[in-house]
């Protein structure tokens, strides 16, 4: 197949637009007959080709996002278990992604300087953390939450990884529909990234409830390990230990706080009017879809994060008072987003008592309330450093 497209090849490698084919076998074996030669970062990259390692890198980001989403839920059911269905989905994300910094490096395509160490360093810090996740758990047995040092640096590596590839992408991508729709698609697992660890409450309060019912979702294994390790049997405060060990300040100032920020700078990167609802309603299409799979599979599920739809929302509004005006953003950002994010999230932890009564079952995990001052101030911050940041050393795309 690729030996008659040849005819439609230049000398520079540039492919007619008819002749680069569809499937994505025969699209590699192209691209590798063509570019696979040595070249500084910054190389000129037809755009077929570019669109099909962008492509690439969404497909491996997709498979570390289901295999992460099984992981957790996992977790909370069964004992740790190294080859884990879920982990295995992972290393196939994770196998591709090795694939395509590869690529890059060796290439140079698709990416500048700035880029590609952003994607070399994530990776480097991922493969690093990896195994300090495994001799962690062989040293200290079950490890009891997602904010564990180890695995803050395998959410860390990932994070820089996806910020490289978003740093390539606007450099080298065409403006037009394309570019925004996978710019979207980034900053969506870019969000569920930065996100995850707060799946700990999330699954931890439906945990703890349904040990308190007398319905326990993990397996006696499960919470006898846990329960040694604090030398307790398998009580209220051990089970407790298991499932809700993080303090119900984190909740609202990572939930509301820092996800705020990712979709800022979203909508700042993308540059359409509703970017970052768009962005956080897709991050919650996701989590609605996998919500019944999980449960259809016999799994533990979480709580959704409806409110992160208001977070966007207010967002949005924020860049469209502030216009291009960073202080005024910035303030307007701190206000609308602990407004509508704090209440939005108050509503949905009054669903259970509206609705259900004393059931023994959650809508939200437990929240400090007396944390939105400090959110407020932090906010005003963080927006005004961000959106200087990206001003500065970014081309967003034109709203």
């Amino acid at each position: 197949m690729i030996s008659g497209m040849t005819k439609a090849v230049d000398v520079s490698g540039v492919v007619e637009p008819g002749a680069i084919p569809r499937s994505p076998i025969a699209k590699t074996r192209l691209f590798f007959k063509l570019h696979w030669h040595r070249g500084a970062p910054g190389q000129p990259t037809p755009q077929w080709a570019l669109n099909f390692c962008y492509s690439m890198w969404l497909i491996a980001f997709a498979f570390k996002m289901l295999g992460s989403t099984w992981d957790m839920s996992w977790h909370f059911k069964f004992l740790r278990d190294d080859l884990a269905p879920p982990h295995l989905i992972n290393t196939v994300g994770t196998g591709i992604l090795v694939v395509l910094v590869a690529i890059h490096s060796y290439t140079g395509l698709g990416c500048d300087k700035r880029s590609l160490r952003l994607m070399q360093g994530g990776m480097i810090l991922f493969l690093i953390a990896g195994p300090l996740d495994i001799l962690n758990h062989r040293l200290n047995g079950l490890d009891l939450t997602a904010w564990s040092p180890s695995h803050m640096m395998l959410y860390l590596g990932t994070e820089i990884m996806i910020l490289g590839v978003i740093d390539g992408w606007m450099k080298f991508s065409a403006p037009g529909r394309l570019r925004s729709l996978v710019l979207t698609g980034l900053w969506v697992f870019l969000l569920e990234n930065t996100f995850f660890s707060n799946g700990q409450q999330e699954y931890g309060i439906i945990g703890l409830r349904a040990w308190e019912r007398g319905e326990p979702e993990a397996e006696h294994e499960l919470l006898s390990f846990a329960a040694k390790q604090i030398g307790h049997p398998v009580d209220l405060a051990a089970v407790t230990h298991f499932t809700m060990p993080i303090p119900s300040w984190v909740y609202p100032l990572w939930g509301i706080g820092v996800s705020a920020l990712v979709l800022a700078l979203a909508r700042k990167t993308i540059g359409k009017q509703w970017a970052a609802t768009a962005v956080a309603g897709a991050y919650l299409a996701y989590r609605l879809i996998m919500w019944p799979i999980l449960l259809g599979i016999g799994f533990p599920v979480p709580t959704v994060p409806f409110y992160l739809l208001a977070v966007g929302l207010a967002v949005d509004l924020a860049f469209r008072i502030g216009r291009e005006h960073k202080l005024l953003t910035a303030g307007a950002g701190a206000l609308l987003v602990t407004a509508f994010g704090y209440s939005t999230l108050w509503v949905q932890s009054q669903l259970r008592p509206w609705f259900l009564g004393d059931a023994h079952t959650e809508s939200a995990p437990p929240v400090a309330y007396w944390t939105v001052p400090i959110a407020l101030v932090g906010l005003a911050i963080l927006f005004w450093l961000g959106l200087r940041f990206f001003t500065r050393r970014t081309q967003p795309a034109q709203a």
